[in-house]
């Protein structure tokens, strides 16, 4: 049986997994996140899970099957992590009353065959208008700091959100569903 690594330190893509009972270890890769301004928003967050999941599997021997995930949000450009208040602040306001997009590209690849499959999902998320007092009070709260977008679905900004167009997962990190089919269709893997 293929044991299955995440290359990824991400807590909340650790939470999806362990909340389907899936037995993995988590192997978190470092590379240096450089994107290419020429590629559109999928084929950024699809290049950077693949080079994290190919970090990983050219680190480990065994029959593994490496998991890697990016996840970037977009609204007339991409949101990465904000580097300070400031910037959590511009981009949730940025976001503010608007609908923007979250994209997690996944990579995974068979470490004995060297089978590899890439994919995204992309999900719409509607933000009601907030007031710089709900932006300030969010930021307070230290969440939005490690997340891309400068919030996250999961915690207190989903009193932001009015609705979304998509996979709820996708939001939080990690789309399981289409992640789960692939593992399934390409991998013989069931996360059953």
């Amino acid at each position: 049986m293929k044991q299955i690594v995440l290359a990824s330190t991400s807590p909340r893509r650790k939470e999806i997994l362990e909340g389907l009972g899936v037995e993995f270890k988590v192997v978190g890769s470092n590379i240096e996140e450089k994107v290419n301004e020429n590629l559109s928003p999928p084929e950024i967050a699809k290049q950077l899970a693949y080079l994290k999941a190919k970090d990983i599997s050219n680190k480990i021997n065994g029959d593994y099957v490496v998991i890697g995930a990016d996840t970037i949000v977009e609204y007339n450009k991409i949101l990465g992590k904000p580097r300070n208040i400031d910037e959590a602040y511009s981009m949730l306001k940025l976001l503010s009353g608007q609908v923007h997009r979250v994209i997690t590209g996944f990579a995974v690849i068979d470490c004995l065959t060297q089978k590899e499959f890439i994919d995204y999902e992309c999900t719409n998320v509607y933000f009601n208008h907030l007031t710089d007092n709900q932006i300030q009070k969010y930021i307070s709260t230290g969440e939005p700091m490690d997340k891309a977008g400068a919030y996250g679905i999961q915690g207190k900004a989903s009193l932001f959100v009015s609705k979304i167009e998509g996979d709820y997962f996708n939001v939080v990190g990690l789309p399981i569903f289409k992640l789960g089919v692939a593992l399934h269709n390409h991998f013989d893997i069931s996360l059953l």
